[in-house]
């Protein structure tokens, strides 16, 4: 037993010295994501203990220095998140036949432009959903140009809040209550806990650190709630606030998740 403790052990301090991509390696940091990084290496934008790198592919062990040259820690100031607030509808990201993807309420037409900075059409270009809105739900709604941000709010370790208003029918018994805070299984896997509360007679609210699909409808469905409506009112520390119905708005340099 001892003897396969102390292989075990070996393989383990193996294993986090191995090199590996240095792409994977500044994802892994949170310096950007993986597409990002390896834009920056063949730039030559990237140093490594010192030394310029601008191979593709190219690994270290874990523990090494990296910096951004100052023209790529611009591009990603120059980066944009914007929040939406999305009306029932639409679909957050791929379109659906007969149905419209939230992006095009992206315009000018729909900018919170009591909100700076300015609305500039290049701020379009490159965005992605960080955290989906099935068609049916409304609310925050997130994209972002920036990898370390969608990480962050989606990566697989995230732990950033989630809060949804859910308009239910039917009864919850105490104990199914406590199901749903913590104890169910969705595709095979066990949720994390979460923050489940009744806000009035027919409207619960959810505070989650992850985001399967159709979640919240489906943690309902378990426990014998229709789900009536459904909107995220917050992600991390940003909330939808008063942003009103359709409009969208930059995040701000003051603002994080």
């Amino acid at each position: 037993m001892d003897t396969k403790r102390n292989k075990d052990n070996t393989s383990e301090i193996a294993s986090s010295t191995e090199p590996i991509r240095l792409s994977k390696l500044m994802a892994e940091l949170g310096l950007c994501s993986r597409r990002e990084a390896d834009r920056y290496i063949s730039e030559g934008l990237v140093f490594v203990d010192g030394r310029q790198v601008n191979e593709l592919g190219i690994k270290f062990p874990r523990g090494v220095r990296i910096e951004l040259a100052a023209q790529a820690r611009k591009q990603q100031q120059d980066l944009v998140t914007i929040l939406l607030n999305k009306p029932i509808g639409y679909v957050s990201s791929q379109p659906e036949p007969q149905y419209t993807p939230a992006i095009q309420l992206l315009g000018p037409e729909n900018f919170d432009s009591g909100q700076a900075p300015p609305f500039n059409p290049r701020n379009l270009e490159g965005l992605a959903v960080a955290g989906r809105l099935d068609i049916d739900s409304q609310g925050l709604l997130i994209f972002t140009q920036d990898g370390r941000i969608a990480k962050k709010l989606i990566g697989e370790n995230s732990e950033i809040e989630k809060e949804y208003l859910v308009r239910v029918s039917g009864s919850l018994s105490k104990e199914d209550l406590e199901l749903l805070r913590f104890g169910l299984e969705l595709d095979g896997k066990n949720l994390k806990p979460a923050h489940v509360e009744w806000l009035n007679q027919d409207q619960l609210r959810f505070v989650l650190k992850e985001g399967r699909k159709r979640q919240v409808r489906r943690m309902c469905e378990f426990v014998g709630l229709n789900v009536l409506g459904l909107k995220r009112v917050r992600v991390g520390r940003i909330p939808l606030g008063h942003l009103p119905e359709g409009k969208w708005r930059f995040l701000l340099p003051h603002e994080e998740f």
